[in-house]
C-alpha cells in the first residue's frame, strides 16, 4: 500500500487573480516541492496511483503530473516499478516508496480551466491593437457553454484587463507605453504607503513564507514563470492586502492585469530576459527582508525604486512587438477600427 501521512489540507497557491492552477501543475508544484525540500529523498518511488490515492485526483492528471518531473529530470520512469527520485540514495534505504502527504488540491471551476490560455492570447493582441471579444465564439473555439465564457470575462474584467463599450461589447484597449507608464505611476504612489499601513499587519510566518518562495526562485534552473508569478502575487497583491485602506487596495485592482506576462515567460512577445526576471527576484527579496527587519519606511522606499525599474522592464516587450506588423487573431478576436 502507498504510504501516506497524516491528512492536510493545502489551498492552492493563489495567483494575480487568484486562479487556480489546473490539477496536473498543482500535483506536479506540490510534488516538485516535495523533492527540493527534502521531504521525498533520492531514490524513493513514486507511483500513479500513490499520487492520485494522496492528493485526491485521477491518475490523468498524476501521471501527466510524474512526467513533467521526468522532463524536469527529478524522476527517471521505471514502468511497473512506478517512477525513481534521482539523486543521492541513503544507503539505509533501498527502493523505498514515497511518504507523501494528503492533501486536498483545489478544483478548478469550469472558466478557470480555460483562462490561462485566454489570458495569454488576450495579452499578446492587445500589444498590437485595440480588440473585441466575441463570447459566442469563446465559447465555440473552447466547446464551452456561454455561462463559462460570462464569468471568466467577468474576472477580467475585474482585473482591469477588458471592459464595456458604449453598445455593450467586451473590448480590450490596445497596450501602449503611454498607459504602461502611468499604471506604474499609480503603482509608485499607492503600493509604498500601503506597504506601511500593511507591515504591522503581515504575519511574520507569511514573509518568511515569501522568502522561501524567492530562495526556490533563485535555485530554479531554468526559472519557473507560476514561481515568479508566485512571487508577484507575495509583495504585490498578498502582502499590501493587509492595507487597512481598502479605497487603496481597489484602485490598484485595476494595476493588476499587469502581472499577467510575468505567467508566460517564455512567450517570446510576452517574456523578458531571465537575467531582468532574476534582478526583479533580488528587489522582492530586498523589501521581504526590511519588512522581516522590522523596518517599514525603508520597505517602502525599495518598492518605490522597485517600481522605477521595473516599468522599464515591463516595455521591453515593445521592443519585440515593433519588429512585427501584425498577427494572427484566434476566431473570438476581432480588431476595433
Amino acid at each position: 500500500m502507498p504510504q501516506i501521512g497524516k491528512n492536510k489540507s493545502i489551498a492552492n497557491s493563489p495567483t494575480a487573480g487568484s486562479i487556480p492552477l489546473p490539477l496536473q501543475e498543482q500535483a506536479y508544484r506540490r510534488l516538485k516541492e516535495m523533492i527540493r525540500n527534502g521531504q521525498i529523498h533520492g531514490g524513493d518511488r513514486l507511483m500513479e496511483a500513490q499520487v492520485a490515492n494522496a492528493f485526491g485526483i485521477s491518475r490523468s492528471p498524476a501521471r501527466r503530473a510524474l512526467s513533467l518531473l521526468c522532463e524536469d529530470k527529478l524522476l527517471e520512469a521505471h514502468g511497473k516499478r512506478g517512477y525513481r527520485v534521482v539523486g543521492r540514495v541513503e544507503s539505509t534505504v533501498v527502493n523505498r516508496l514515497a511518504e507523501l502527504e494528503v492533501v486536498k488540491l483545489t478544483v478548478p471551476r469550469q472558466w478557470e480551466v480555460i483562462y490561462k490560455q485566454v489570458e495569454q492570447e488576450l495579452f499578446v493582441a492587445m500589444l498590437f491593437e485595440s480588440v473585441r471579444i466575441n463570447d459566442v465564439r469563446l465559447a465555440q473555439h473552447y466547446d464551452v457553454s456561454r455561462t463559462v465564457t460570462r464569468d471568466l470575462l467577468a474576472h477580467m474584467h475585474g482585473v482591469g484587463m477588458i471592459s464595456k463599450d458604449a453598445v455593450g461589447h467586451w473590448v480590450a484597449q490596445r497596450v501602449t507605453p503611454e498607459r504602461i507608464r502611468h499604471l506604474y505611476e499609480l503603482r509608485s504612489i499607492l503600493e509604498p504607503k500601503a506597504l506601511v499601513g500593511a507591515a504591522s499587519h503581515i504575519p511574520l510566518v507569511l514573509l518568511e513564507e515569501f522568502r522561501e518562495n524567492i530562495q526556490l526562485a533563485f535555485n530554479s534552473s531554468p526559472l519557473d514563470s507560476d514561481l515568479f508569478d508566485q512571487i508577484e502575487n507575495d509583495l504585490h497583491i498578498r502582502a499590501l492586502g493587509f492595507c487597512l485602506n481598502k479605497e487603496v487596495l481597489t484602485a490598484l485592482g485595476r494595476t493588476h492585469f499587469l502581472f499577467g506576462p510575468t505567467r508566460y515567460l517564455s512567450n517570446r512577445l510576452l517574456g523578458i530576459p531571465l537575467g531582468l526576471i532574476r534582478e526583479a527576484i533580488e528587489e522582492h527579496l530586498a523589501i521581504i527582508n526590511l519588512l522581516l527587519a522590522g523596518k517599514p519606511e525603508q520597505a517602502a522606499e525599495a518598492l518605490h525604486q522597485h517600481l522605477s525599474v521595473a516599468v522599464d522592464r515591463w516595455l521591453l516587450r515593445f521592443d519585440v512587438t515593433a519588429k512585427l506588423s501584425q498577427i494572427k487573431l484566434p476566431p473570438y478576436l476581432t480588431k476595433v477600427e
